[in-house]
């Protein structure tokens, strides 16, 4: 069945879907996007997406769209007329195109964004068996630019850490900087140490994660400890537990660094428990 997809203002289907070779996504990767879980055929946290989404265009100096106010419609217009129960959306907005290419930024008074949305059904998201195995993950060299904070479609070296750790035999890598870990490739970092967890301080460093920010207040409400702080793979290996957070992910316990096993190897209960609590949240406010 052809997906519809979302493009400038028309529900398409996706072989009849274009952009223009010359958008800025395409020539300068000059795009910011989003991904909002769908539970139920409910969407998890889309105002974090939607209020992230904001800043990352104005951190860019990025026209938002017309299309901007209606992005909830168009998000469960999609959901609807896919039949999509347990998956994604999928949303990109780039600078657009002014017909040819330059490195100066086309005029945002006569250019127009470039605004994209697609749908991918995920039967059972929310039942991932990796959750009940935990994953392995690998550390490698954060070779990204200085502006992670902003969501945008600059995914080449995370996608090359993604293709290292399927190389090692391990699900994903860890970035590091100065000795410090910085997130995963698409995903927020945490360790647990007795009954606290910790996790690098938001900072222009990593991605402001709207799962990061929900995880943590639940991980507060439940009587456990938190610390932004910078921690070492060293620091890692020896924690209790581990796990990443991420929209599609959730929360996703870690039993592997760089071969190392944490406790006895197996997903701990603390990170079982948000995981549990998170779902549970969220499909409770979900919309």
């Amino acid at each position: 069945m052809t997906r519809t997809v979302y493009v400038n203002g028309d529900y398409l289907p996706e072989d009849e879907a274009t952009v223009s070779i010359f958008d800025r996504a395409f020539l300068m990767a000059d795009g910011v996007y989003e991904v909002t879980s769908v539970l139920g055929g409910k969407l998890i946290d889309f105002d974090g997406h939607a209020r992230r989404l904001e800043r990352s265009l104005h951190e860019l100096d990025m026209k938002k769209p017309a299309a901007f106010d209606d992005l909830l419609d168009i998000h469960r217009e999609l959901v609807k007329v896919n039949g999509i129960d347990d998956g994604l959306v999928y949303l990109q907005i780039t600078r657009g195109s002014d017909g040819d290419r330059d490195f100066v930024f086309p005029d945002p008074e006569t250019t127009e964004p470039t605004v994209v949305l697609f749908t991918q059904s995920k039967p059972g998201l929310a039942e991932n068996p990796a959750a009940k195995t935990g994953i392995k993950v690998i550390s490698i060299e954060d070779q990204r630019w200085g502006r992670r904070d902003i969501k945008t479609v600059q995914l080449l070296y995370p996608s090359m850490g993604k293709m290292m750790a399927r190389k090692a035999g391990a699900d994903d890598a860890w970035m590091v900087q100065d000795g410090a870990v910085t997130e995963g490739t698409s995903n927020n970092a945490y360790i647990i140490k007795g009954n606290t967890i910790v996790t690098r301080a938001l900072s222009n460093d990593i991605l402001h994660g709207i799962t990061r920010a929900a995880v943590l207040r639940f991980a507060l409400e439940a009587q456990m400890q938190v610390e932004e702080r910078d921690f070492t793979i060293d620091e890692a290996k020896d924690a209790d537990e581990a796990f990443i957070t991420s929209a599609s992910a959730f929360v996703m316990p870690v039993v592997e660094i760089d071969g190392v096993a944490l406790g006895p190897g197996t997903p701990g209960d603390r990170s079982l428990r948000l995981r549990e609590i998170y779902i549970d949240e969220s499909l409770k406010a979900a919309i």
